[in-house]
């Protein structure tokens, strides 16, 4: 996803006029004047205004929480030329202990050393002194590898230039979330309109600031890590060294959203009978523009059927409800909607000292009246260096009560929408005392693996400590549906799961411990040439990535091969600095493994090209030394099927450890249940437990609320049956989109049984989404509002399912505006599926290519047969592709003795029968359907 901001600025020249500004009192900027959004090209965010610098709107007091840029002026050539000296301050580099060098390639492809120092806080600084004019690349390594950022460039023009010049370190490097800053000197360039834009992972922030002197300082602030395109124009044309990149370092801002639902409601006219199930009825609202989106249906106490929706726009509207594709009695029908009732956000009114400035630690409050506003719904979004607490109070008044509560100190930037249109988007200082938090971070070079072929030996490669590799089995489906078994075999620090792919495409490997998908499993494998890369196909799991004890090794496995060439990084943030260990395959995975010296609760990042992989960042509970646990172990496990509502029980022994037990349930969705714990005779103590989802569950045992050896524990609760893997994801709305239409997909279930499916989309703005249940499985419609790319993720019993998430890009026009995320969410409790015209479940058939008129045979036992003795002829079907032989025997009384085939390599065959009783036989021979020439064959025994 690339954002674009852009700020016009027209310097002020002798005689020109004022420009008058005043905010509205619904968009509260902290600086004086508004960037408003505006649609731009797919996937690029554009913001404009064109103003009239004055000290009015360039108070320095106003610019207090934003640093401003020191230019040093040094190093004169012979030709008295001077140049401005680069520095670049808090540069991230690992603190592990290595080898740091930094190298400068100048324009002529000469190399010069520039300065470095030690900041002392896992960041460097660095000084060069330049002495010629255009491109430089700053290469800064560690250990060899490029650090995060790195290579670095920057474009130096001479002090004395009398062309309109850009400097300071704002153009080469930041920290996200904090102010980058550069100056841009208009010395000598008369009247005219300066136009500052910024692409990249994120939008942002702009503020610029006339100083009176011939120069415009330029701050803005950056929410994701990321290369950023800088382009400076005057005259709608680039300046010198325009446009600039500048590489953003430091993690992705921590996000936090809570969505508020205000909606229209009409009845169902006419009476529906109890027993419809609601899961089988869709609705759809058709607006008088042509937009079509999914509504809400919900059972109202009288019986009937409630419609729940969220009004754009004025005038007739037609409402449909559909069972199994056909409409129900009394649909479709009309409602009308009065222009009063759709959203308007420029009516919603924000006030509160939380919008300009807040405390670490504390709740900081605003209120947001939407009273006259209509209905939609109401989206927050704060975005900083902490993760806030948000809640919020409904108010008599129909206002809400919002706060927030960081806990670091820094810029937050918070958006606010109504009815998917903006209604805020502003920056708060936050100050005060943070968390004391540590973070430490790697980063590697991740290479394409070869592709692989049809034929070839494939492997995928895991650690499990403290399992073999009896407890474990794999299989592998192929992509016409042929599931097969792979070995599993002891590798170097490891397992590996091997097989030979017969088929190009993407096969889906699962790989199971004690009947349970290991993490991260199933795994995509693609055979060939990948079909998309990128940080949605990168996969991670492993015991790291759910607990932790102090002092013991946290490990979990990383899986890139699907995500082609990119660069890895991790981190761990948390109460103490994590020593990180990192291993690569050089197959597409990598192992990793951190060390914490303090318990507490850590945050562990996974991002692949500066974009996180799905389902980071982890949060992962590091408990203290486990002492007495140790000693605890648990007996009587339920190891056969477990069902909801269907109480379980298990034995906990103490072992002379001392304390005290507690013991929980916490089901896919979340949701925790305590345990009923008994004494069942001296030291030891039943454990029982009633589960109410489908799914994997987990029970979390604890001794003096320290995890005992082996918690959380994972039951499996459902049908046996229930497997992820074989859900099947199709159709248009996982493809591609358009922005306003209803689109939609299909979750085959026929095959994985009952259990937990959640289905989220993630993009650039919220979507209408509904779910209904069909014959062999579920269809999911969803209307995306604006252009983009958003990622839908289908997961069954907790794991994603083969395919997710999958990446749908939409194209058309901007109906709403966009935000940098929003999500959409459906959960559903499936039942067992059966697929049409079946009465079981049945593997699906690969399929085959293959010329039948190409099989060959010969041998005598074609031409005569000896009675009481073996008869022998071949098959030869190496030229006709790949298919299943048949080859069938009658004779006068019925079939002859017996028959026997032999592959004896290469596809070709060695038949043998034996005779019985005098007369005519006759042998047919299929490959596939098809008969091979010659077939069926008359004989004379």
């Amino acid at each position: 996803m690339m954002y674009s901001r852009v700020l016009k600025f027209i310097p002020r020249v002798e005689g020109a006029p004022n420009f008058p500004w005043k905010p509205k009192p619904y968009f509260p900027f902290t600086w004086p004047w508004p960037i408003v959004s505006e649609p731009y090209t797919q996937n690029v965010y554009h913001s404009s205004n064109t103003f009239q610098a004055d000290s009015s709107v360039s108070e320095s007091e106003e610019r207090s929480s934003y640093q401003t840029v020191r230019t040093t002026k040094t190093t004169k050539t012979t030709e008295e030329e001077e140049y401005r000296s680069l520095e670049l301050n808090r540069i991230p580099v690992p603190s592990t202990g290595g080898l740091l060098t930094a190298e400068v390639k100048m324009p002529t492809g000469k190399m010069e050393k520039p300065e470095i120092e030690d900041n002392r806080d896992g960041t460097v600084s660095i000084r060069y002194a330049p002495h010629t004019v255009g491109v430089h690349e700053l290469l800064l390594k560690y250990n060899g590898q490029d650090v995060q950022g790195s290579p670095y460039f920057f474009f130096v023009d001479s002090v004395s230039s009398e062309s309109l010049t850009a400097y300071g370190p704002g153009l080469t490097h930041g920290i996200c979330g904090e102010p980058c800053n550069f100056t841009v000197s208009t010395k000598g360039s008369g009247a005219g309109g300066l136009q500052f834009s910024i692409e990249g992972n994120s939008k942002a922030e702009i503020l610029c600031t006339d100083n009176k002197d011939g120069t415009v300082s330029v701050s803005y602030i950056a929410t994701a890590p990321g290369e950023y395109k800088i382009s400076v124009k005057f005259g709608d044309k680039h300046i010198r060294g325009s446009p600039f990149t500048s590489k953003i370092t430091g993690e992705g801002r921590k996000r936090n959203q809570i969505s508020v639902g205000s909606f229209s409601e009409v009845t169902f006219p006419g009476k529906v009978t109890t027993d419809m199930d609601l899961r089988s009825l869709n609705a759809f609202i058709h607006a008088p523009s042509g937009l079509e989106e999914p509504c809400f249906l919900k059972r109202l106490p009288n019986g009937n059927i409630g419609i729940s929706f969220t009004p754009r726009e004025a005038g007739e509207h037609e409402v449909s409800v559909r069972k199994a594709g056909t409409h129900i009695a009394n649909s479709p029908f009309k409602i009308k909607v009065d222009a009063k009732e759709v959203g308007d956000a420029r009516k919603v009114i924000v006030t509160g000292s939380g919008l300009t400035g807040g405390k670490t630690h504390e709740e900081n409050t605003f209120n947001v009246n939407t009273k006259n506003a209509g209905y939609g719904g109401l989206s927050l979004s704060i975005e900083g260096p902490s993760k806030c607490d948000i809640k919020y109070q409904d108010k008599p008044d129909n206002s809400l009560d919002i706060s927030y509560i960081p806990t670091e100190p820094g810029y937050y930037i918070i958006n606010l929408t109504f009815a998917d249109a903006r209604v805020l988007s502003t920056v708060v200082k936050v100050t005060g005392e943070g968390s004391n938090r540590h973070r430490e971070k790697i980063q590697y070079q991740r290479e394409a693996v070869p592709v692989t072929e049809v034929g070839s030996e494939c492997r995928l490669t895991f650690k499990m400590p403290g399992v073999t590799a009896f407890e474990l089995s794999a299989s592998v489906t192929s992509p016409s549906g042929m599931t097969e078994d792979a070995a599993i075999s002891d590798v170097e620090d490891g397992y590996g799961v091997q097989f030979i792919p017969k088929e190009l495409g993407v096969h889906t490997v699962s790989v199971k411990h004690q009947e349970l998908h290991i993490p991260g499993s199933p795994f995509s494998f693609t055979v060939g040439k990948l079909k998309d890369g990128g940080a949605h196909r990168v996969h991670a799991g492993g015991a790291g990535l759910e607990r932790g004890e102090q002092g013991i090794p946290c490990e979990f496995n990383v899986w890139t091969r699907e995500a082609g060439p990119g660069s890895l990084a991790i981190s761990v943030e948390g109460p103490s600095k994590a020593e990180i260990d990192f291993k690569d395959r050089k197959d597409g995975s990598c192992y990793v493994s951190y060390t914490v010296a303090e318990p507490g609760e850590y945050r562990v990042g996974i991002r692949f090209n500066e974009e996180s992989i799905p389902d980071s960042p982890y949060k992962v509970y590091v408990s203290p030394d486990t002492g007495e646990a140790k000693k605890v172990d648990i007996g009587q496990f339920p190891e056969g099927q477990v069902l909801t509502n269907k109480p379980a029980m298990f034995l906990v022994r103490k072992n002379t450890a001392k304390g005290q037990l507690d013991a929980k349930l916490v089901s896919p969705s979340g949701a925790e249940d305590d345990c009923f714990i008994d004494t069942a005779d001296f030291e030891s103590y039943s454990v029982r437990f009633m589960p109410k989802e489908n799914g994997i569950n987990n029970l979390h045992i604890k001794l003096n609320q320290v995890h005992i050896p082996g918690s959380p524990f994972r039951v499996k609760v459902g049908t046996e049956d229930a497997d992820p893997a074989c859900i099947h994801v199709h159709g248009k709305g996982i493809e591609e989109v358009m922005s306003g239409q209803k689109t939609d997909f299909f979750i085959d279930t026929c095959h994985s049984g009952a259990g937990h499916l959640a289905v989220t989309i993630d993009g650039p703005s919220k979507v209408s989404m509904d779910c209904t249940e069909l014959e062999d499985g579920y269809k999911v419609h969803w209307t995306p509002l604006a252009t983009g790319f958003y990622f839908v993720s289908v997961k069954f019993q907790g794991c994603h399912v083969p395919g997710s998430p999958f990446k749908v890009p939409c194209t058309g026009k901007e109906l709403v505006d966009k935000v940098t995320k929003e999500s959409s969410t459906v959960v559903v409790e499936t039942s067992h599926k059966v697929a049409k015209n079946q009465n079981q479940s049945k593997p699906a058939l690969p399929a085959f290519k293959s010329n039948a008129a190409k099989v060959t045979s010969k041998g005598m036992g074609l031409k005569k047969a000896y009675i009481q003795k073996q008869n022998q002829f071949t098959i030869n079907a190496a030229d006709a592709g790949n298919n299943i032989l048949y080859v069938g025997m009658l004779g006068p009384k019925g079939p002859c003795e017996e028959l026997f085939i032999k592959h004896t390599g290469r596809q070709n065959y060695q038949v043998n029968y034996l005779c019985k009783d005098r007369g005519e036989y006759l042998i047919w021979i299929n490959y596939g359907n098809d008969p091979i020439p010659g077939s069926p064959f008359r004989i004379e025994a």
